[in-house]
């Protein structure tokens, strides 16, 4: 960030727009204008955004876990010392936390606002948006453990956030919004079977058995290649009532054939 003359700001200029974009990669912007931040910088600025609650002294523990409790402290003053030289500085100190500007925007707090809007039952206005929210992982190429722990806890915030919001247009009949959303966690983890478990539902629901049962088949046979597993009794399940008809022609057209062969094998005399 810009070395200017020490100054004691604790937060942001109020006329200045600051968003945070820890989703596909760190990126902190002013006016929409890039700010270009040392990585060592990054990291503090990135987990004060997902930890606003966290004392300095978990901060410097899970900044610099490999050394003493003092010599971490004494490393996170000199990361705030050098990012409260910037005038945009987006953070604020309070006692013994430090926190993000209250109006630094950051896009995983709109992914949490999200999902815990469809969590108590409300259709996101923005459909798109919604699908769209969290498709890039956080912070890749970042490999701290509490990176890797809320990575993994917004994969599944939003896996199920996309599956809630296809049950809801099921539900009320809105086959397509339904199926766009569960191909959307399809994509997320291709092989999760929930998602794999609407969108035969959907189809179902829709009065497309082909569709079903093709959706069925294609993820039976990407398990079976890639886990050696069988989708759950709940999800074959789905398709019994469609798929009992065939069964019956099938052993109906099987039958006849092997009788032929069986008596071949023993004539008469």
């Amino acid at each position: 960030m810009a070395a200017d003359p020490p100054t004691p700001t604790t937060g942001k200029r109020r006329d200045t727009e600051v968003r945070l974009h820890l989703l596909g990669g760190f990126r902190l912007t002013h006016d929409g204008t890039a700010v270009v931040v040392p990585r060592g910088l990054q990291r503090v600025i990135a987990l004060i955004g997902l930890r606003p609650a966290t004392t300095r002294t978990q901060l410097a523990g899970l900044l610099w876990p490999e050394t003493t409790e003092e010599r971490a402290l004494s490393s996170l003053r000199t990361a705030l010392w050098r990012l409260r030289q910037d005038p945009c500085c987006p953070l604020t100190t309070n006692a013994d936390t430090v926190r993000l500007d209250a109006a630094v925007q950051v896009d995983v707090d709109r992914l949490v606002d999200t999902a815990a809007r469809v969590r108590d039952g409300q259709t996101p206005q923005d459909a798109a948006k919604a699908l769209a929210a969290g498709r890039h992982d956080l912070l890749p190429g970042w490999y701290d453990e509490w990176v890797l722990a809320d990575r993994e806890r917004l994969r599944q915030l939003r896996l199920h956030m996309l599956e809630q919001v296809a049950g809801q247009h099921l539900a009320a009949g809105r086959h397509g919004e339904a199926l766009d959303a569960a191909l959307e966690a399809m994509a997320a983890e291709p092989l999760r079977e929930t998602p794999h478990r609407l969108v035969v539902r959907i189809h179902l629901a829709e009065g497309n058995a082909f569709e079903a049962v093709h959706a069925f088949y294609v993820y039976r046979d990407l398990l079976l290649r890639e886990l050696r597993l069988e989708p759950s009794p709940a999800m074959s399940a789905l398709l019994d009532d469609t798929l009992e008809p065939i069964r019956r022609a099938s052993q109906a057209a099987v039958g006849p054939r092997r009788h032929p062969s069986i008596r071949s094998s023993h004539p008469s005399t």
